[in-house]
């Protein structure tokens, strides 16, 4: 990721990474709510990504 993948427009450019650990809070925080309540929903992304959902 950080030399560089395909891109769309077939150029080869770096990709936006982030620490596994936030992604581990992320997690935890879900499995920490009680039973009753739940996440519908939750996009954890490294910032600078272009676009979600692509490829």
């Amino acid at each position: 990721m950080h030399e560089g993948v395909p891109q769309a427009d077939g150029a080869i450019r770096p990709e936006p990474t982030m620490d596994v650990a936030d992604v581990g809070r992320a997690v935890a925080y879900m499995a920490s709510l009680p039973a009753d309540a739940n996440v519908l929903t939750m996009t954890v992304m490294a910032n600078g990504m272009p676009f979600i959902g692509r490829g």
